[in-house]
């Protein structure tokens, strides 16, 4: 089955499942649809930053500083942030990625999907999947701040980033997490 040909739980604007869809038709028709967006560290605290194949369906060759990807039909989120995080690290036995906090992305061009973002320490030696990852490095923060510019990334991953600083500037790290619907 390839990706296009995944099912999707379709939701509304509460993020409650309305339908479900193949994924190539959820982008095609902008359906609302769930993602998982994990912020990935090593020992040292650095981010995991990858740039995307030419062949992803979304944002190809683009730069991401997340892992992740969609919720399949009938998956939580946080079984997806854990699935998506080890598929995409190319690792097995990661920890159970932390949830931070969920976000109704809309680019303001029909596409649109909810988004739970988490956290989670990789200790582990990476092998990203080829057919996802055109390139991979750990980055200290200063250095990811520092390509920001310069770089095309993901407009979602960049919208996720920046609730996430701001998250982390209010000091919402410590606060009480309701759990992803």
């Amino acid at each position: 089955m390839s990706s296009a040909d995944e099912i999707l739980d379709i939701v509304d604007e509460q993020d409650r499942i309305i339908g479900q869809s193949p994924r190539g038709e959820a982008y095609a028709k902008g359906l609302r649809h769930r993602c998982v967006f994990i912020e990935a560290r090593d020992a040292q605290g650095r981010l995991f930053v990858h740039r995307r194949t030419p062949t992803k369906l979304v944002f190809p060759s683009r730069y991401d500083m997340f892992v992740g990807g969609v919720v399949g039909a009938g998956e939580s989120y946080d079984d997806a942030a854990l699935r998506e995080a080890e598929e995409e690290l190319g690792v097995s036995g990661l920890p159970r990625p932390s949830y931070l906090f969920k976000f109704l992305y809309d680019d303001g061009a029909g596409q649109t999907w909810w988004s739970a973002v988490y956290e989670v320490r990789c200790e582990l030696p990476v092998s990203p999947q080829v057919e996802e990852v055109a390139w991979h490095d750990f980055l200290p923060e200063a250095e990811v701040e520092r390509r920001l510019p310069e770089w095309a990334w993901v407009p979602d991953g960049l919208a996720a980033y920046e609730r996430l600083r701001t998250y982390r500037a209010a000091g919402t790290d410590n606060a009480p997490r309701r759990r992803p619907g």
